[in-house]
């Protein structure tokens, strides 16, 4: 690496701050008003209120060209409570 690119390096490293406090309490208000349980999305939650805290921006408002995918196998199917089977087809949209 260079000298000029050291520099452009530190100066962004320099304009980083830390996710703000208010935001990241905001979005964690904001997760457990939702139909669900409290912290029942575990992980998901932090990763999201820390989203939230660190664009300071609504809640709503999606990521520009982002894909978000959730998948999870708890055994459901096998108890047949699920109306879906458990082998997913992107074919068919499942």
């Amino acid at each position: 690496m260079n000298t000029a690119s050291r520099s452009v390096v530190s100066e962004i490293a320099a304009a980083i701050e830390s996710p703000s406090e208010l935001w990241l309490a905001r979005a964690r208000a904001h997760l457990d008003v939702l139909t669900k349980p409290t912290g029942s999305l575990g992980m998901l939650e932090d990763i999201a209120a820390q989203m939230v805290s660190i664009r300071q921006g609504d809640f709503a408002e999606p990521l520009r060209k982002a894909v978000y995918i959730f998948a999870a196998d708890h055994g459901i199917t096998a108890e047949g409570v699920s109306a879906y089977p458990s082998e997913g087809d992107a074919a068919d949209g499942v």
